[in-house]
């Protein structure tokens, strides 16, 4: 009797025990979420500190690399070894990535111990999703989809607004402000840490495995030079410089022996059987597609209020909460839409239809547009992602057998990681040349049109405006008016970039199949099925 009250009638964990893992899940999700914002606001600061501005990039790409790199594989090892103990594994390896990184003393070991925080965070926000696919049935889990959403809503303002407040502080209790973007970290984690000792107990099913080393490194090697490629050497160097174009052939090659390999490999990494499965394909494409078009279009909207409307980092945080409470909500909306009627197919197409009308919207932006029409289209972008994140998730958990639960989930999320990274490279690709072509017109033009409105912007002033806009305060109104034009057209530029590609997304969302959500019964018989099996 008492284990009846304990557990749901079906074999699922009650909604109390459901709680109690989601607690320690959702601190280690904000953990990596938060992280992938918080760092981007005083990433200026920091490389000054070291004297390192030639190597800023590194710090954000070393990150990058390991955490996108590492995603699949934490899916493969949890498989095989059970998730608490490699969830509990990622969580330790990002508090000792985030304790060295605050206390580095050189550029060199920054991006080193950065590399190591990556390390963790992907482990952090793969396993977060394969766990609750474990504990909760599909139909469910819409029940639980808004806490997920309030995370990643969350984490996008607070990661702006903690990153500035740090870095405008010279010091805090005798340590460096921007020290505590990474100290901040050690109190939540250990919690994490503490709740999920407690509270996830999973079965651990124990099978006999034989891990694929070569197809890991392969794929390792394969994503860090496409990384490599679309962060560094192509917006350092230009795409079509030699370094440019060896890293995307060496990522070619790797990627074609990494499918070889995977092909005649008794145990893959990533089974390529998988996406013979029309719903795993389907929605790794979106995945891929929304990751570019979230990262790579939100990311510029912080950027246009900093730069055009000349607003602190913090206060740009602030005015990203329309953005949240369009995740937050449409994220519990849908969700509990989902469980109580089971249908989810019209929930992705729903979003990315606003996502494109929010991002289509975000073309219009002036150097004078009302913040009330800023927060509508942000708040239309967030309604988007609040209705397409955690619902192809869902589809897919749905869809594959329980033995590749973790793997798929881990899969769908790398996807997602790799859109983000590539979105973000690409698009401020974008921006920069646009910008680079319009600054020199409009300031030819006010030369022209009012050669007073000069004054005082010498060349070398003028070269700055690229990287410091802080010297945009030397300049007259007259001349600052026409540079906040180029720098909208910048702007415009990216916007105008993203929006076909959330239309293709869209396009590919109407493919998606629609099949009955498991119930807690099935989803429980399923677990059953694939721990007997894995003893057998």
């Amino acid at each position: 009797m008492s284990s009846s009250a304990n557990k749901a009638h079906d074999g699922q964990l009650s909604h109390k025990e459901i709680m109690a893992v989601l607690s320690g899940l959702m601190m280690g999700m904000l953990l990596a979420a938060l992280d992938q914002t918080i760092v981007s606001t005083a990433l200026k600061r920091i490389v000054e500190d070291f004297n390192g501005l030639s190597h800023y990039t590194w710090v954000v790409t070393a990150y990058l690399l390991t955490s996108t790199a590492s995603t699949p594989l934490y899916g493969k090892i949890s498989d095989l070894y059970g998730r608490r103990p490699v969830f509990q594994f990622a969580i330790i390896t990002f508090l000792i990535g985030s304790f060295a990184a605050g206390a580095a003393q050189t550029m060199t070991q920054l991006i080193i111990f950065r590399a190591l925080h990556g390390l963790g965070a992907g482990g952090l926000m793969a396993l977060t999703f394969v766990i609750i696919g474990d504990i909760v049935s599909p139909r469910d889990r819409g029940k639980y989809q808004g806490y997920f959403g309030g995370v990643w809503g969350l984490s996008s303002v607070a990661g702006p607004l903690l990153g500035g407040f740090f870095s405008d502080h010279g010091h805090i209790l005798g340590i460096a402000g921007w020290r505590w973007i990474f100290y901040i970290n050690l109190p939540v984690g250990l919690a994490a840490l503490v709740i999920t000792s407690a509270s996830l107990h999973i079965p651990k099913v124990k099978r006999e495995h034989k891990i694929d080393y070569l197809g890991a490194l392969l794929m390792v090697s394969a994503v860090s030079a496409l990384l490599l490629a679309v962060s560094v050497f192509g917006p350092e160097n230009g795409w079509t410089a030699n370094k440019t174009l060896v890293a995307f052939g060496v990522a070619a090659a790797l990627l074609i022996a990494f499918l070889v390999q995977e092909n005649y490999a008794k145990e893959p990494i990533l089974p390529l059987t998988l996406f013979k499965n029309h719903t795993v394909s389907i929605t790794s494409i979106l995945a891929f597609i929304i990751g570019a078009g979230m990262f790579g279009a939100i990311i510029m909207v912080p950027l246009y209020l900093q730069i055009v409307q000349g607003n602190s980092a913090t206060a740009a945080g602030l005015k990203l909460i329309p953005f949240m409470i369009g995740i937050v909500s449409m994220s519990i909306y849908s969700g509990k839409t989902i469980s109580k009627h089971g249908h989810y197919k019209r929930f992705p197409i729903i979003g990315l239809t606003l996502m494109a009308i929010g991002i289509g919207f975000m073309t219009t932006l002036g150097t004078h547009t009302p913040y009330w029409k800023l927060a509508i289209y942000a708040c239309l972008i967030g309604m988007g992602l609040g209705f397409s994140m955690q619902t192809i998730v869902i589809a897919l958990q749905n869809a594959v057998e329980f033995k590749d639960m973790g793997v798929s989930t881990s899969a769908n999320t790398f996807f997602r990681s790799v859109g983000g990274t590539i979105g973000v490279a690409l698009f401020g690709t974008i921006y920069a040349n646009k910008l680079a072509r319009e600054l020199p017109k409009a300031i030819a033009q006010v030369a022209t049109t009012n050669p007073a409105a000069m004054a005082g912007a010498n060349p070398e002033k003028i070269a700055q405006l690229r990287n410091n806009t802080s010297v945009l305060k030397t300049f007259t109104p007259q001349l600052q008016e026409g540079i906040m034009g180029a720098f909208v057209k910048g702007f415009h530029a990216v916007f105008i970039s993203a929006l076909p590609v959330i239309l293709i997304g869209l396009a590919v969302a109407f493919f998606l199949r629609e099949t009955p959500l498991k119930t807690g019964a099935a989803h429980a018989a399923a677990r059953d099925e694939a721990a007997g099996e894995s003893v057998g």
